[in-house]
């Protein structure tokens, strides 16, 4: 991509759309700059980001010494993917990353949460690193720097290298130290520049869908006991990792996870329901991010499971309850709640079949989730700083005949959530920052190509990003440091 290509993006697609690129080509007047600031609701500081992952972006996936992956072997299974896509070129951002960078600074964003791909650094998961693999991320880091945008870094996004996987993946407890091995190289090479690390992203959906219904990759069906198995060793790797990173990155470094939290949302205000949503959130949320707060199984966690409880000992819990320094949320879904008479003391309300939903069929709507999410973070388990590490929304995105996407269900997602998510920081929850996902229409896992969930718009056959109408609503609420 060429730089008059991205001149002409950042300052006709964006100042056609009133967005970042308008103001960065004018001025304004004193007067408004008093009304925004004193329109602002949101914290001081507050980071406003998008979000991407190394599979679904990068491309590259035998360069430059990078090992197999078990999405590179999945995908290339005909039938796995919608229209049998797969990741192998992606977005090319491997080889793009300054233009998109570029693409990030138009938008005014001052944050970005991107992936490592482990299998890029560690091609066996293991032994000898790929000096190749890491100077990459070096690279992205400080494109990222020069442009004031703060790198967040995530350690696991799904991709485990496939030697691993050989090995027995997370079915072994090896992967677990293994993983902690890569996160305590990793921090120690990139610390330096790279201040945040989350350590798993949503340990409930690659789990759910890769190891228990055979979905995602590697897919298995595993027995209840192996599952729970495979879920010890993940938030086992979790706090493993955390140790290390504290053992080899540099003073100051902060880590966390990034868990797709089941946020109980009351049905009703009333008392009652708000004490059964933050039950429901506890124990919903029992085998991952429960027992990363607390150092322990819940009791009803383990008598449900029974003979297929985890095996584990109490060195495990030490470790998996490491403390954190922040908590990310990926936000798409609330889980409606209702107060009952009887244990667990709550009732999970299902979807109304007229509830309405985006574009992918999974995701009905439900704004609450940013607003009970973070809440139920600090009043349950005292977190102190919280980031949205996703929020965003699939749809039908297509350019209209002037060649502008109007993607105005996403502008109508992203005010309700962070109308929601506004109400919290006002209130005094304490999120730190929100990552929209996604920055890019991407490789949306076994959706393929045909889910879009980006602000900007990619041509997947010439590479070209457009930003839609729902970069210039984002580049707004940034500019503002959030809505009016």
């Amino acid at each position: 991509m060429s730089d008059a290509y991205l001149r002409r993006v950042s300052r006709r697609d964006l100042l056609a759309l009133g967005g970042a690129g308008a103001l960065a080509a004018s001025a304004m007047p004193t007067a408004g700059k008093a009304a925004d600031s004193a329109a602002r609701n949101f914290p001081q500081g507050f980071l406003w980001g998008t979000a991407t992952s190394a599979y679904q972006i990068e491309g590259a996936w035998n360069e430059d010494g990078k090992g197999l992956s078990i999405w590179d072997v999945f995908a290339h299974q005909r039938g796995r993917i919608r229209n049998n896509d797969t990741g192998d070129v992606a977005l090319d951002h491997y080889h793009r990353y300054r233009d998109d960078v570029q693409l990030m600074k138009a938008l005014g964003t001052n944050a970005y949460r991107f992936s490592l791909s482990w299998p890029r650094i560690f091609p066996q998961g293991a032994g000898t690193p790929n000096a190749k693999g890491l100077d990459f991320y070096e690279r992205l880091v400080d494109a990222l720097l020069s442009n004031g945008i703060a790198p967040f870094a995530t350690l696991y996004h799904w991709d485990l290298p496939q030697a691993l996987q050989q090995r027995g993946g997370w079915q072994s407890r090896d992967t677990a130290q293994a993983f902690a091995d890569y996160a305590g190289y990793v921090s120690e090479k990139l610390t330096d520049r790279v201040r945040h690390f989350f350590t798993i992203n949503e340990f409930s959906a690659f789990i759910g869908l890769g190891y228990e219904t055979g979905i995602f990759a590697p897919g298995l069906k595993l027995s209840p006991q192996r599952l729970n198995q495979v879920r010890h060793h993940a938030v086992l790797a979790h706090g493993l990792a955390v140790q290390a990173i504290r053992a080899r990155a540099k003073p100051g470094t902060k880590v966390g996870p990034a868990e797709n939290i089941a946020s109980g949302v009351p049905v009703t205000d009333a008392p009652d329901d708000i004490a059964a949503a933050e039950r429901a959130t506890r124990e919903l949320n029992a085998s991952y991010l429960t027992v990363m707060l607390e150092g322990r199984y819940t009791d009803a966690f383990l008598a449900a499971a029974g003979a297929d409880a985890p095996h584990f000992s109490d060195a495990d819990l030490r470790a998996i309850a490491s403390p954190l320094d922040f908590v990310g949320i990926n936000a798409y879904l609330p889980t409606y709640v209702r107060a009952i008479g009887k244990r667990p003391g709550y009732a999970v309300v299902p979807f109304a079949k007229s509830h309405p939903v985006m574009g992918s069929s999974w995701q009905h709507l439900g704004p609450e989730s940013l607003y009970w999410g973070p809440r139920h973070l600090q009043r349950i388990w005292n977190v102190k700083e919280i980031y949205i590490s996703e929020n965003g929304c699939g749809a039908a995105d297509k350019p209209a005949a002037d060649g502008v996407v109007y993607d105005t269900d996403r502008i109508m997602f992203l005010r309700n959530n962070l109308s929601m998510l506004q109400r919290a920081t006002a209130e005094g929850v304490p999120v730190r920052g929100y990552f929209l996902w996604s920055l890019f229409d991407n490789f949306e896992w076994t959706d393929g190509y045909s889910t879009r969930f980006g602000l900007i718009y990619v041509d997947y056959k010439t590479q070209k990003r457009t930003p839609k109408l729902s970069a210039k609503f984002y580049a707004e609420v940034v500019r503002r440091d959030g809505l009016v």
